[in-house]
């Protein structure tokens, strides 16, 4: 603890952004880095509490209780402090392969847990953990290894941060690792769900091509189950690791559904990315917002990405709903804390023009020639009903399903394998050794978990390596 009294001396000073009329033209990031003397200073703050909430675990669940990667927070904020960036980084990256992303995209729930949140000043973690990657990026991503060429071959089915964290620590142990994506480039949710806005895509082009250095081998274009079949798979390596995503979206089976102009949010944001990368559209129809009246219903993280992109895109107007009723703006905190509460979050996106309204229920859609045109909604009581007598309507010509996902697509790869399911749908695995059902096959990330964050899906990718290597090599120096 480099300054006892930072966190008497120094307030918390945040990034801020871009002006909304600035950055709404283009899609690069706009969130302004602080300087340097800044930067330490807020790193100073950290208290080193005797029992750092920020990266701890519950002896109980044995589950986090703020980062889910446990990154030993308290030690690089100090080093930060002292001005040692290096070694900061060396610390980081000892638990997080990708800082980088969640230094831009992660909801930091390890601020939620900090001891000085209860005071809603919480050390500005996520901007110092975001700088010290951006600082080592900066002075090279080299190759790393941890041992010897084991002779041993493994393949990573889904190249999202799962499938990237396992399929790099895998590499590092000394395993020949083969990384399948069905699309055209590795990333997964990082590349295509993730704007550019949010998290330019030069920071996992640059992590593969360190992986590549390391040893793995990335095959594009390949959907496993359909275009490779799974015997085959299971014939040619040692081990098989499944960290696909919950791609499966909830859907809103009313009346009208049918109706052109109701998309997935993942059918949205994905064309828009490879647009801003320059890749092949694809076969699909074009969906835009531009000059259209657009709704979004889902009031979570993808709801808010496809805000932002529908503004920049040049929609008249963009209006959110969602069935929850408006959380409050401020927690109870010696209830919630030092867990992550339940509070209104407003997005970057959500203060560049959306009009939000909570506790509302689409009944139907109806359109003309077949053109989807009204919403036609109602308020939602607490058993997520309509309320009689709050009937109203909506005009729009784009609606946006970002309502969350229910499970991994199950035809092909999954079917196939015959892995049994838990009752949600996932890939059921060992919650400790990540094991299926089907013999030298694991699962972690979205595919096991279900619908989560990226720094959860770091975390199962990096222990789904660490079972792995104890399966084939019978112990393992991997971290867990």
């Amino acid at each position: 603890m480099g300054k006892v009294t930072g966190f008497l001396e120094f307030d918390r000073n945040d990034r801020d952004y871009r002006p909304v009329e600035e950055r709404i033209r283009n899609y690069n990031e706009f969130v302004l880095p602080l300087p340097e003397k800044d930067i330490r200073e807020q790193a100073a703050r950290c208290m080193n509490c005797g029992v750092p909430y920020c990266h701890g675990t519950n002896t109980i669940t044995n589950q986090p209780t703020g980062c889910p990667v446990n990154n030993q927070i308290p030690d690089w904020n100090d080093l930060v402090y002292t001005g040692n960036w290096e070694e900061a980084a060396r610390n980081l990256h000892s638990t997080n392969n990708f800082p980088e992303v969640t230094g831009r995209v992660c909801p930091a729930p390890c601020e939620a847990s900090c001891t000085l949140n209860i005071d809603d000043n919480p050390v500005t973690i996520k901007t110092i953990e975001c700088e010290i990657a951006d600082r080592a990026i900066a002075a090279g991503l080299k190759p790393e290894s941890y041992g010897p060429k084991t002779g041993k071959k493994v393949a990573v089915i889904g190249s999202g941060p799962a499938g990237m964290a396992c399929a790099q620590q895998l590499a590092r142990a000394g395993h020949d690792v083969h990384l399948y994506e069905k699309f055209a480039k590795a990333g997964g949710l990082m590349r295509y769900g993730i704007p550019d806005f949010k998290m330019e895509k030069g920071n996992i082009d640059l992590r593969v091509r360190q992986m590549e250095a390391e040893g793995v081998t990335f095959h594009y274009g390949v959907n496993v189950g359909v275009d490779l079949p799974v015997d085959k798979l299971l014939k040619d390596y040692d081990a098989v690791a499944l960290t696909g995503g919950a791609e499966k979206g909830r859907d809103l089976p009313i009346p009208g559904r049918e109706l052109k102009g109701i998309h997935f949010a993942m059918e949205f944001l994905p064309q828009q990315n490879r647009r801003v990368s320059g890749e092949a559209p694809g076969t699909a129809e074009a969906i835009l917002a531009t000059g259209k009246k657009v709704v979004v219903i889902g009031g979570g993280d993808t709801g808010s990405d496809c805000i932002g992109t529908s503004i920049r895109q040049g929609a008249v107007s963009v209006t959110n709903f969602e069935i929850m009723p408006q959380p409050p703006e401020h927690e109870n905190k010696p209830l919630t804390w030092p867990l992550w509460p339940l509070k209104l979050r407003t997005s970057s996106s959500h203060e560049e023009g959306v009009s939000r309204d909570f506790a509302v229920l689409t009944t139907k859609f109806t359109g003309e020639n077949g053109q989807v045109k009204k919403l036609h909604c109602a308020r939602a009581d607490a058993k997520f009903q309509p309320v009689p007598g709050t009937e109203f309507e909506i005009e729009a010509d784009l609606v946006l399903l970002a309502m969350g996902f229910v499970h991994p697509v199950h035809d092909g790869m999954i079917k196939s394998l015959g892995v049994e399911l838990d009752p949600r749908g996932n890939v059921k695995a060992d919650q400790l050794a990540y094991q299926t059902s089907t013999p030298k096959v694991f699962a972690a990330g979205d595919m096991r978990r279900g619908q989560s964050l990226v720094v959860w899906a770091i975390r199962e990718g990096r222990q789904c390596a660490h079972s792995i290597d104890k399966f084939l090599m019978g112990s393992t120096s991997l971290p867990r």
